[in-house]
Formats: structure tokens, sequence, C-alpha cells
């Protein structure tokens, strides 16, 4: 244990370093949640630490949070198997720290929902690898120090993660006045109660996912092609008494910036209830990640919340 207690400086110095152990520990566990309490073990054993002995705090406190959030990937691993339905990763709002550095086009990526769920197919080193090097442009070196590795055993590390996540296309930076727009194209296909408007917004192969954690309804393998998902979703937006019973309330539909990406916020009584990410970096809908799980919305209706009023695209039922 640390002899001397925490200063006013070494305190302000973490919290200095906090928004990118966030932004690091997100993209390597694919949850607000659990990137928070990774951090706060962080803070934990800097204010334990010999801190006097520690010469480069930041890269200190990397190496530290990168081996807490190893031991969490790999226990990750084991919970994933027995999650009911699809996992998908936590939505993020967009101006949230927890998003991080978004200047270029592979941090944009390495953040989007697709590439965060992809990573879920990487071992944890690989994970590692890749995010510290593609979205923090670490160095090989620096890396290799942090996992304990050679510089060469990083670079296979790397080059094979890459295979395995990296799409050839550059993510195009999306605002809200660009979300919108494809929002509200997509709300007045998906409620006209006909398939062709939305066939003709889908890719061929498209698919849908969606995640319910088995707290709330949600269909529990992938829809695919562009007349499944299309059919899929004239249901899903069909109004009925059933679903009128289910939400209590009326349903607001919102257009947002999550993870870089459109998305449609579903809002009930002041809550966020159900975020739709619509993946168009061709543009057209490749992809639609329905996040309904209840656990996964916390963080993203207290910044919605937090933001104040907002108009909705429409409102239905």
């Amino acid at each position: 244990m640390s002899s001397t207690p925490l200063s006013t400086h070494e305190a302000a110095q973490f919290e200095g370093f906090r928004g990118r152990l966030e932004a690091i520990a997100y993209r390597l566990l694919g949850s607000a949640g659990d990137a928070e309490d990774a951090v706060q073990d962080t803070f934990l054993r800097w204010h334990a630490a010999d801190r006097a002995r520690i010469e480069v705090p930041e890269a200190w406190l990397t190496k530290v949070l990168t081996n807490l959030c190893l031991n969490q990937l790999t226990s990750a691993r084991a919970r994933r198997e027995t999650y009911v339905g699809e996992w998908l990763p936590e939505p993020v709002l967009a101006g949230d720290r927890m998003l991080g550095p978004a200047d270029t086009a592979e941090q944009r990526e390495s953040v989007s929902l697709a590439v965060l769920t992809l990573m879920e197919r990487l071992s944890p080193n690989e994970r590692v690898v890749y995010v510290l090097r593609e979205a923090f442009a670490y160095s090989h070196r620096e890396i290799a120090e942090i996992l304990d590795l050679t510089e060469a055993n990083c670079q296979q590390i790397y080059r094979r993660a890459k295979q395995h996540v990296s799409a050839d296309r550059s993510r195009v930076k999306v605002d809200a006045a660009a979300a919108r727009k494809i929002v509200e194209e997509f709300l007045e296909a998906a409620l006209s109660g006909d398939t062709e408007p939305l066939i003709r917004l889908l890719v061929d192969d498209a698919v849908s996912v969606a995640d319910g954690g088995g707290r709330v309804s949600a269909r529990r393998s992938p829809v695919v092609g562009a007349l499944g998902v299309a059919r899929y979703l004239r249901g899903l937006f069909r109004p009925t008494e059933a679903k009128r019973a289910q939400v209590g309330g009326a349903v607001a539909l919102h257009s947002a910036v999550v993870n870089g990406g459109p998305a449609v916020l579903i809002e009930v009584g002041g809550k966020i209830a159900g975020v739709l990410c619509l993946d168009t970096a061709t543009g057209r809908i490749e992809a639609l990640r329905i996040q309904v799980n209840p656990e996964k919305l916390e963080r993203i209706t207290r910044q919605w919340v937090a933001e104040g009023a907002h108009v909705p695209v429409v409102k239905v039922w």
C-alpha cells in the first residue's frame, strides 16, 4: 500500500486521464458500465501504489487498466455462452466521453457497433492490440510493454486481428442533421405498413439483430435478407393493443447519433426503451442492431434526459 495519501495534484492527474481510460475500456469491453468499473478499479490501484516510483503515469495506468480488462474479457467469454439470445454492445450517445477520439476514420470505425460486435470474435490479446493500435495510435513497442510481449509478436497479433475485424470502407462522420434525414426516411418506410419501401432502403443481404438479454421480449436469432428484414420491421412497427399494453404509454421515436451512426431512440415515459442503430456505411441499410436490454440502456437514458427537451420525429400508438 502507498505510504502517502493521494495529493490534490495526483488526484487531478488521474482525472486528466480518466476520459481516455474510459474510452479504451469501453472499446475493449463493449459495455460502458463495465468500463466505468474498470477505470474505478484502476483508480484504486493508483491510490494504493507507490506513486513516487511511477515514472510515466499514463503508461502505468494504461497497463493496469488493460490487465483489468483482459481479466474481464476472459470471464465475459464464459458469460456470453449462457447469454439469452443475441449479445450486442451497449449503445453510447454522441457527446459521451466514453466514445473517446473520433478524428480519424479508424477511430470512428473502432467504436461503431459493427466493429465492437466483430471484436467479440477476437481473443483478449487480439482485442487489446487492435484497440490500442487502431484507435489510440500506440506503437507496437508501447503495446508490447503493456502486454509483456515482444514487439514482433504484437505486430503479428495486430495483423491477425485486423484481418478478422477490418471492413474495407471508411466510416463517414455523421452529424445530427444527417442522422435525422436517414432516420426520417427509414421511419417513413417502416410506418408505411408496406414492405416495398423498406426493401428499397435495404441491401439484399441486410441483417437485423436484437438484444433483449432475456429481460424483455426480443427475437433471439438474426433476421437475414432484405425481404425477411422488411417483413420483420413491418410487424415490429405495426401498432397493436398488445404492444400498447406492453409499453404502457405513448411511444415517441427520436433521431440520434449513436456510436457514430444514425439511430432511432424509442422513448416511453421519459426513458429510452430501445435503440435501433442503422448501419448505412454504403448508403443503404446493411444492418440494424436493436438494443432493448434495460441494463444496457441506463447510461444512454441518463444522458438523453440530461440534454433536456427533445422533439421526436414521430409519435406512434
